[in-house]
């Protein structure tokens, strides 16, 4: 899940940021309502957070101005303004969830599934993603193969979804640091290679042929390949 934070409180931003993170999400963050409207609808996100209070920009005239133009991204607002008049207030700009600080993040997780759950029912966008025996089930954040479960750490849980949306295609190591690790610069180090080992041997474990495929200076591809 990519999402993007709108919030300029430092300490909160922190917290969830680092929560998503650990979670195996990508967090974009800005503080400022005026650059979130950029980054919102220049990039695709699964989900925004938005706080209402934010310099630039007010929050709920920030959403108002998404939603005019047609933008669908399932919206949380997060705001210290949380008696049921400003909640209202929110929900009928176009917030999809409301959550009021303070807030666990437990709750914030469970809600952010909760817009996912409802956008892929609306856009019959799928929730579990398959190649060959293998299968990704991305609102419980569970792998299996052949039937088994595999553990993967967030950041196998990423490079695997991105592999898997990709199947059958070649996957180059710029899509996947821009994708997987927020890179928009190569780091010179071997740190894709690290993790697509690692990965390899989970999913292939002697669970059956070969799926993820060095493909020689080109890239990766996830799929069956005679």
């Amino acid at each position: 899940m990519r999402v993007l934070l709108v919030e300029d409180e430092p300490l909160i931003s922190e917290f969830i940021a680092k929560g998503l993170r650990e979670a195996g999400h990508n967090v974009d963050h800005t503080a400022s309502g005026t650059d979130g409207l950029h980054m919102a609808t220049h990039e695709t996100y699964d989900a925004l957070i938005l706080d209402r209070m934010l310099p630039g920009l007010e929050g709920l005239e920030l959403l108002r101005i998404l939603r005019a133009s047609g933008h669908r991204t399932p919206i949380l607002i997060l705001s210290s303004l949380g008696d049921v008049e400003q909640r209202v207030l929110g929900l009928r700009a176009g917030a999809d969830d409301y959550l009021a600080k303070p807030f666990s993040f437990a709750e914030l997780m469970a809600r952010l599934e909760g817009l996912l759950r409802r956008q892929a029912s609306s856009l019959e966008t799928p929730m579990r993603l398959h190649v060959a025996d293998l299968e990704m089930d991305l609102l419980k954040r569970s792998v299996k193969r052949a039937g088994q479960i595999l553990e993967l750490q967030p950041r196998e849980f990423r490079l695997l979804e991105f592999l898997m949306r990709h199947a059958e295609q070649v996957v180059t190591r710029t899509m996947l640091l821009e994708a997987v690790w927020d890179y928009h610069f190569d780091p010179q180090t071997n740190v894709i290679d690290v993790h697509v080992s690692r990965l390899r041997q989970k999913i292939h474990r002697d669970l059956g042929p070969p799926l993820l495929h060095t493909i020689r200076g080109a890239g990766y591809l996830l799929g069956m390949r005679a």
